[in-house]
């Protein structure tokens, strides 16, 4: 028997990489009597496809002229076995020259799934590439394991323990194989029991209530809080690590969580146990380290006193407003680090904030990333960190702030890296992620109150990404329809200010439940300036020219024919307006956290002769990252002046979305008193309390959500006077959805403290925006 042959016969029986080798390792001495050590003339490589023949021969331990003993042989052999490209390897010789035959394994073309909806298929392409497994690379039923392991972990992570999977080797032209994952997912394991022990100080309950993982209940259908996952576990442990450190537990300690499975892998029983220790007092609280001498100043930022009793959070939350306070003065990578001494014979703790300010810092370069259309200036002008200035922790907060306000962008995000080969440098990233801020559109819109709503039009908020809007819109509906263009330059000059200019058509009659008919119609053209006096402050100012012609019917509202009997028929109007805007908002689109603030004074000449004063205020409670309560009110005060009362066509209404919900869209306040028209009034308050609520399965995307809400509001007319007795109460709960065809708002509201006459409506909605 030649040598070749029975290397060949060695790398048949065996197909892993290690195994193969040794085999030939261990039998290659017993033929090592075929053949005795030669020069070798020529080297050859039979069997290659793919594999390029230098990567052969640099594994060989001899060259052309040298001495090619078994050795060298059986060295050769384990070498190419080990490289993982090949199935079989043999040696043969033939007159002095060494011929090596090699199979080589077959590559991977393409990975499929079937019966995969959990995951997102490239994602998990990417994680079996991580251990070894992907499209290009050499197949190997090692790797085929493993990458089933894998597979079948990220399974278990979301708590499906009856997960199936097989996989399916087909064989492709080329030396190549397709390979398709059959899975089954089965059932998300639900959690039949947890249980809490070594807990004195709280109740299990108690506990639980701190955990986001429940056992099922009436809501769990809905919420998912009972299927189980070791995320979400490990989530909960932390809150409850959170939970006791808050109220001074600096011992406390947790096991790690025994879970356990029913046989039929579908409940799940998991125990925690956890060791509270004692609660701690504080008993000193000191500053240490390089204080830069700024100790009187840290030390206000320190809301930890002296006989409390120990907070982490609070700790963390001091902490964080001197790193805070440092990085406003320049020093980027301030460090503080709280360090409780523990006395466990007082049951006290003395807390020291160790102050590293390291060193200060300035800004090289601001570079703008992921704006594609936006050109950099138009982001680059609302920073107010500059280049080649100290780092400014807060003007880098408040330019994040800024740019995310512009509405333009999905995410914004901001950075910072030290210059590599410095000590006091560092660059700053701002990072976007454009939406769409331009739309032709022509659709339908629905609103309980105006009914069918149809619109079309052109809209661009940012056009050719200068960051100036643009808009023409033609809406139509049951009682009000509009035409309008404007265009708005929030730069016109370098300093920031803004200028406004539109021309507007409108065409008003009554809504579909009023029994009277008459016609508004308003032709305008109205040029408005921005002044920003701070970075959240603007002053505006404005003035509009306006034509309006009202239009009388044998059925026309009592209240109608008597403003035509003041004023005319037609009438024109040249409204100036001044006003005052604060935002410190951290969004426009789903705030989160901040104010808004709006006074504004109208004041009109020419036919109509009136005042109206505006006030407006909101402010955004954040509870958690996921919880928001906010607060809106306001109030408005208009009057006639020159002998008449305030013009009835420039009445403002209440009721319905916007205002109180519950009851019907614009029907609180006076009604006529022959047709009972809803006339709306000179006067207005309302008040609005909403929490916003998570969405299930919308993570961090804010603007979807969930609210419940309480509204308080009313209408007066211009013969009476505001009287808070006479509010509007209602609550209830809604949804709102900035969709792709527009704005949605969903609420369900129970009018309360309503009276004889009211017209109420629990189930509101609309879609999209009237003008």
């Amino acid at each position: 028997m030649s040598v070749s042959r029975s290397f060949q016969r060695g790398g048949l029986k065996l197909k892993r990489l290690v195994l193969p080798g040794l085999l030939a390792a261990l039998i290659w001495p017993s033929a090592a009597s075929a053949f005795d050590p030669f020069v070798v003339r020529d080297i050859r490589v039979d069997g290659l496809q793919r594999t390029d023949a230098g990567t052969v021969f640099g594994y060989l331990p001899v060259k052309v002229g040298e001495t090619f003993s078994e050795s060298d042989a059986s060295a050769a052999i384990r070498r190419l076995y080990a490289t993982g490209y090949f199935n079989d390897v043999r040696i043969e010789t033939d007159n002095n020259v060494v011929v090596v035959v090699v199979q080589e394994r077959p590559t991977i073309a393409a990975i499929n799934f079937n019966g995969m909806r959990e995951f997102d298929a490239d994602a998990i392409k990417k994680s079996l590439r991580e251990v070894g497994f992907g499209e290009g690379r050499i197949f190997d039923r090692s790797m085929l394991e493993q990458a089933e392991f894998e597979l079948k972990q990220q399974y278990l992570a979301k708590g499906k323990y009856g997960v199936e999977i097989s996989a399916t080797i087909t064989p492709l032209p080329r030396n190549r194989v397709g390979v398709n994952f059959e899975v089954f997912e089965g059932q998300v394991a639900r959690i039949k029991d947890i249980h809490i022990v070594g807990n004195e100080a709280f109740s299990s309950g108690k506990l639980l209530d701190e955990m986001q993982l429940t056992t099922p209940g009436w809501m769990t259908w809905y919420t998912g809080t009972d299927k189980y996952s070791r995320e979400k576990l490990e989530g909960d442990v932390e809150a409850l690590r959170s939970y006791y450190m808050d109220r001074g537990y600096l011992e406390f300690s947790v096991e790690p969580p025994q879970v356990t499975i029913s046989p039929d892998r579908k409940d799940i029983f998991i125990t925690v146990t956890v060791h509270e220790g004692k609660p701690y007092k504080v008993s000193n609280v000191k500053l240490a380290g390089e204080l830069l001498g700024l100790e009187d100043q840290l030390q206000k930022l320190v809301t930890v006193k002296p006989g409390d009793t120990f907070s982490a959070s609070e700790t963390n939350a001091t902490a964080k407003a001197i790193s805070d306070y440092l990085g406003d003065l320049g020093y980027a990578f301030a460090n503080v680090n709280p360090n409780p001494i523990l006395n466990r014979e007082t049951g006290e703790t003395e807390l020291t904030f160790y102050v590293d300010p390291s060193r200060r810092v300035y800004v090289r370069r601001i570079e703008i990333g992921g704006n594609t259309r936006t050109r950099d200036a138009v982001i680059r002008r609302e920073l107010r960190q500059q280049e080649a200035a100290w780092y400014d922790a807060g003007n880098i907060r408040m330019s994040r702030d800024r740019v995310d306000r512009l509405g333009y962008f999905n995410e914004v995000n901001v950075n910072t890296h030290p210059v590599p080969g410095t000590i006091d440098q560092v660059d700053v990233s701002v990072d976007v992620k454009e939406k769409p801020t331009g739309m032709i559109n022509l659709g339908v819109g629905y609103g309980s109150t105006e009914k069918a709503i149809l619109s079309a039009g052109i809209s661009e908020d940012n056009v050719f990404g200068s960051g100036t809007n643009l808009t023409f819109n033609v809406n139509t509906s049951r009682s009000n329809r509009a035409a309008v263009l404007s265009h708005t330059d929030p730069y016109w000059t370098r300093d920031g200010v803004s200028r406004s200019t539109s021309l507007y058509y409108r065409s008003i009659k009554p809504f579909y439940n009023n029994d009277g008919d008459y016609r508004v119609r308003a032709m305008g053209l109205g040029l408005n300036f921005g002044v920003p006096i701070s970075e959240l402050d603007r002053i505006f100012l404005g003035v509009n020219f306006e034509r309006n012609e009202l239009s009388l019917y044998n059925n026309s509202p009592l209240a109608y024919e008597e403003f035509v009997q003041d004023y005319g028929s037609k009438t024109n109007a040249m409204i100036f307006s001044i006003g005052w805007a604060k935002d410190s908002r951290d969004s426009a689109l789903a705030p989160n956290s901040g104010s808004y603030t709006r006074l504004k004074a109208d004041f009109s000449t020419l036919d109509l002769k009136y005042y109206m004063l505006s006030a407006q205020h909101q402010y955004f409670l954040p509870l958690s990252r996921s919880f928001t309560l906010a607060f809106n009110g306001m109030v408005d005060y208009g009057k006639g002046y020159g002998g008449k009362g305030y013009p009835l066509i420039k009445n403002i209404y209440a009721g319905g979305l916007g205002t109180v919900r519950g009851y019907e869209g614009s029907s609180l306040g006076p009604k006529d008193s022959r047709t009972g028209n809803y006339l709306g009034g000179s006067k207005r308050v309302v008040g609005n309390v909403q929490l916003y609520l998570p969405f299930p399965g919308a993570q961090r995307d804010r603007s979807l959500r969930w609210f419940l809400f309480a509204d308080a509001g009313q209408i007066y007319s211009d013969n009476q006077n505001i009287d808070f007795g006479d509010l509007r109460y209602s609550a209830g709960i809604g949804l709102s959805w900035n969709s792709p065809m527009g704005p949605l708002q969903i609420s369900y509201g129970r009018a309360l403290r309503d009276k004889p006459g009211d017209e109420k409506q629990s189930f509101q909605f609309q879609i999209g925006t009237a003008f």
